[in-house]
């Protein structure tokens, strides 16, 4: 075990990549004191690890996410991850959600920008990124009756206890009662026949469908707001990159997976081996906690070329394993590449002369949950012109 060379949380959270750097050179598997596990740091490691859910499971108490939400898709491994998950599957499926809901997105995206367009600046995770996040899985989950402050101010506390558990805390009261705050308005959508929820009675429980529910709400705004701000941000620190997608709307989509690589809003997603194994040399036990670093895994050199960097042109950034891979692979990865490309494109579409505002911007952080706080540009505005 690594003992006091181990990275701290506070390591972790802050500037990780050049800790996950220096774990893999020494080995692909290491014992984090921090973590209290083992981490995973290498490409062809954590793909072998996620695959494998018979040796490496999610089934367990531990397991953060059960702690704060219940028992979920997320949650479970075999049989019972398939009862969970499949009521759920078509409505997110690639041929799907862009017809059921990319008008929707589109013009709720619109909407926003046109907001805060005649400012000549903004901070755009808090006025784009979080609000569409929050506002689509609203109109997806149908939580008619949900306002978007407030789902943010759930899903906030929420991701804090997440977190908290990961750093050895347990779940305070503020996201108790936003677990509560959430459980009505979920209840009360699926009584109403007015959500896609509906499709799970019958096969899931009432506190069943909760869970499955608050993990969707959850790791859709989640993905969805951390990998749009974080686009935009890389965009806006790569100016003649930037300038390459404003003339080839076809890099868009190169410009999403590059951002997944290079800073996935999701870093680590946590297993428990169910036997003892060896892992890359490391002897494990049954029960050990191991943490697949997505983030380490997707700037693994023998796999990307100067994985540090941002390259809208890399060959190979498909190969990211950000979305996850094996059974839990990320049931809403095709909304929220949906979003992003559409957050995007609007943003290039009506703001011309995009600068980035770099004093007034932060690099991404977060332990679990990655993301930059705030993600500012100015650009050319009437308002500007007219007073400038």
């Amino acid at each position: 075990m690594l003992g006091s060379t181990s990275p701290s949380l506070a390591d972790l959270e802050g500037s990780l990549h050049p800790h996950l750097a220096a774990l893999r050179s020494k080995n692909p598997v290491a014992w984090v004191d921090s973590l209290g596990g083992w981490l995973v740091t290498d490409r062809a490691t954590a793909l072998a690890v996620m695959r494998d859910f018979s040796t490496f499971t999610v089934d367990d108490p531990r397991f953060s996410t059960t702690q704060v939400m219940g028992v979920s898709m997320l949650s479970v491994d075999g049989p019972e991850h398939g009862r969970h998950r499949e009521p759920f599957m078509e409505p997110f499926k690639s041929s799907a959600v862009g017809p059921q809901f990319g008008d929707w997105i589109a013009t709720e995206a619109r909407r926003l920008v046109e907001g805060f367009k005649p400012h000549g600046t903004a901070e755009l995770r808090s006025a784009l990124a979080a609000p569409l996040a929050v506002a689509t899985i609203i109109e997806v989950l149908g939580l008619v009756d949900a306002e978007v402050d407030e789902v943010l101010a759930w899903y906030r506390f929420i991701g804090e206890a997440i977190e908290g558990i990961n750093a050895g805390r347990t779940v305070d009261a503020s996201a108790q009662q936003s677990l509560a705050q959430l459980r009505h308005h979920i209840d009360e959508a699926v009584q109403n026949g007015n959500s896609l929820l509906g499709q799970a009675v019958g096969t899931l429980t009432q506190a069943e469908i909760f869970a499955n529910a608050a993990v969707m709400m959850f790791g859709a705004i989640e993905t969805s707001e951390g990998t749009t701000a974080s686009t935009l941000l890389h965009l806006l620190q790569h100016p003649e990159q930037l300038a390459e997608v404003q003339n080839d709307r076809s890099l868009v989509a190169a410009a999403i997976d590059e951002t997944l690589r290079l800073e996935p809003s999701v870093t680590l997603v946590d297993r428990y081996a169910t036997t003892a194994t060896e892992l890359a040399g490391m002897t494990i036990t049954q029960g050990d906690l191991v943490s697949v670093s997505l983030a380490a895994a997707n700037r693994d050199p023998a796999v990307f070329d100067l994985p540090d960097q941002f390259d809208i042109h890399r060959h190979n950034l498909h190969q990211h394993v950000t979305f996850v891979q094996g059974p839990h692979r990320c049931l809403g990865m095709h909304l929220a590449r949906l979003e992003t490309q559409v957050a995007l494109n609007t943003v290039l579409d009506l703001l011309p002369g995009l600068v980035f505002d770099e004093p007034s911007s932060t690099p991404a952080r977060g332990l679990v949950f990655r993301k930059p706080a705030a993600v500012t540009a100015t650009w050319e505005s009437s308002t500007k012109l007219q007073y400038g």
